[in-house]
C-alpha cells in the first residue's frame, strides 16, 4: 500500500522481486543499483547466508522525481526464494504495491517457478489480496545462457503468463531486460495509485 505524506508531498511505493532460489531477484537489484546514480538512490541493505543467497530482503529506495507536485520514490525488495523461508517471504510481501516475479528461464527449473508462482499467489490471497488486479510484471531471467539450457520466453508465457501480464526476456548479469522491467512494474504501480480515489 503506496504511503502518501501530504506534509513533505511524498509517495513512496513498495516493489517486491518475488521468484525462485537463485533466479536472479537479488542480481537485479544489484544491477540497477550499481547504474542509477547515488543522488536518486538510498543505501541497499543485502543479508545473505555463505551461499550468496538472500537471506532476509534488499531494500533500494529509488526516487523517480516529481509526480503531480509529489516526490516519488520506489522502494526495491527481495523476497528469499527458497521454500523453508516462507514466514519471511509472507512479511516482506505486506503492502506490496507491485510485484516482479523473476522466474529462471532453464528448462530444468520449470516446476521451481511454476511452485514458486502458486505459493506468491497463496501468500496474496492469504493477506486478502486481489491477485488479478495487483501490478504483476514477469521476468525471464538467464536467457543468455546456452539456447539447449533455457526455454524460450514464449514457452515461458505459456506456462506462467495466465493473467497475460507484461513479460520480459532478461538477463540480469549483463543488464537486459532489467531496467525494462523495473520500467513496466513502476508504470503499472503509478497507473494504479492513479486511479484509485483521493481520501
Amino acid at each position: 500500500m503506496s504511503l502518501i505524506n501530504f506534509t513533505t508531498r511524498e509517495i513512496t511505493c513498495k516493489i517486491v522481486y518475488y521468484g525462485p532460489g537463485r533466479s536472479g531477484k537479488t542480481t537485479n537489484l544489484q544491477y540497477v543499483y550499481d547504474r542509477v546514480p547515488g543522488e536518486r538512490r538510498g543505501r541497499m541493505v543485502s543479508l545473505a547466508t555463505q551461499t550468496d543467497r538472500t537471506l532476509f530482503f534488499d531494500f533500494l529506495p529509488l526516487e523517480l522525481g516529481t509526480i503531480s507536485g509529489f516526490t516519488t520514490r520506489f522502494q526495491l525488495y527481495t523476497v528469499p526464494g527458497q521454500v523453508y523461508y516462507d514466514a519471511t517471504r509472507k512479511l516482506v510481501l505486506q503492502g506490496a504495491d507491485g510485484v516482479v516475479f523473476v522466474a529462471d528461464s532453464q528448462a530444468r527449473q520449470l516446476d521451481e517457478n511454476i511452485e514458486s508462482l502458486q505459493n506468491l499467489h497463496a501468500n496474496l490471497l492469504a493477506q486478502g489480496v486481489d491477485v488479478r488486479t495487483l501490478p504483476l510484471v514477469l521476468q525471464y531471467n538467464k536467457q543468455a545462457l546456452p539456447r539447449e539450457l533455457v526455454l524460450p520466453a514464449a514457452e515461458l508465457d505459456d506456462a506462467l503468463n495466465f493473467r497475460g501480464v507484461p513479460s520480459f526476456p532478461a538477463d540480469a548479469l549483463t543488464g537486459n531486460g532489467v531496467f525494462e522491467t523495473l520500467r513496466a512494474i513502476s508504470e503499472l504501480v503509478l497507473r494504479r495509485l492513479s486511479e484509485e480515489p483521493s481520501a
